[in-house]
């Protein structure tokens, strides 16, 4: 017997014309709560806050036309047959490692005109990239996006979940595996886990480094779960296959800088 049961509406505000998403508004909101958190990080270690404004109003476009991108990229097939959406962000379609792409580069040119080391700015942006990532999967909740396999009623139960998630994963018919939810509590306990590791005599460097092993393992297996990923072969997740990339990456960085001197430099020295 088919049940029918209602989403929740995708629409924050609408006056007139002006239609304003759950997703926008999750997004914009986790983008502030990073910034507010990394302003106040940044005083602590002799950046002005100012700084990580400025860095902000650059870096944050630059992701998003970057996640964008790399999202369409590998869904030319379709988006090469509806232009006309690609600019339709709201509908979700945003990849996070092409977001990431485009937010370090910007960093290191940042960095580097404002003549500052952008290790130090990485390390402080660390825990407000990963606590953005957590609060952004509830965007894709509210487009009954980025979800996984489909599992049953009991299950979702199981999970002692609200009737409002679960309702929610319900989708034509279906109940999906809450993939969101998985990678949002994965970045709640990288964020805490982040806190928590940088009042230590860290080496310049590390906790971003951190942060990127830490996001990359949990992706790499939810990633495994998703119904939706971008493909790089018919049998190779795109997603994972970068997760284990930047993983093998921060590892080696960790400790070659090590070996040659360049992570010496602590911030409590």
């Amino acid at each position: 017997m088919f049940m029918h049961i209602e989403p929740l509406d995708r629409v924050f505000f609408q006056l007139g014309p002006i239609t304003i998403y759950w997703y926008g508004v999750i997004i914009a909101t986790g983008v502030l709560l990073g910034l507010w958190l990394a302003t106040r990080e940044s005083e602590r270690l002799g950046i002005r806050k100012e700084t990580f404004v400025d860095l902000v109003l650059i870096a944050v476009p630059i992701a998003i036309l970057c996640a964008r991108a790399y999202y369409v990229i590998f869904q030319w097939d379709y988006y090469s047959k509806h232009i006309s959406e690609i600019p339709q962000i709201w509908h979700g379609g945003l990849a996070i490692h092409g977001g990431l792409i485009g937010a370090i580069v910007t960093g290191v040119i940042f960095a580097k005109k404002r003549k500052l080391s952008f290790w130090k700015l990485a390390d402080i942006a660390a825990p407000s990239i990963i606590l953005g990532q957590a609060i952004g999967r509830w965007g894709n909740f509210m487009n009954q996006e980025a979800h996984g396999g489909p599992v049953s009623r009991a299950f979702l139960e199981s999970l002692h979940l609200p009737d409002w998630i679960i309702n929610q994963m319900y989708i034509q018919g279906q109940y999906y595996h809450p993939t969101f939810l998985y990678e949002s509590l994965w970045n709640m306990l990288g964020f805490l886990l982040l806190l928590a590791l940088r009042r230590r005599n860290l080496r310049r460097g590390e906790l971003f480094f951190t942060y990127i092993i830490w996001y990359s393992i949990g992706r790499f297996f939810i990633e495994g779960l998703r119904t939706d990923s971008l493909m790089l072969t018919e049998t190779i997740r795109m997603a994972q296959f970068i997760s284990l990339l930047l993983i093998a990456f921060a590892v080696g960085m960790i400790v070659l800088r090590r070996m040659r001197g360049l992570a010496n430099e602590r911030y409590n020295d």
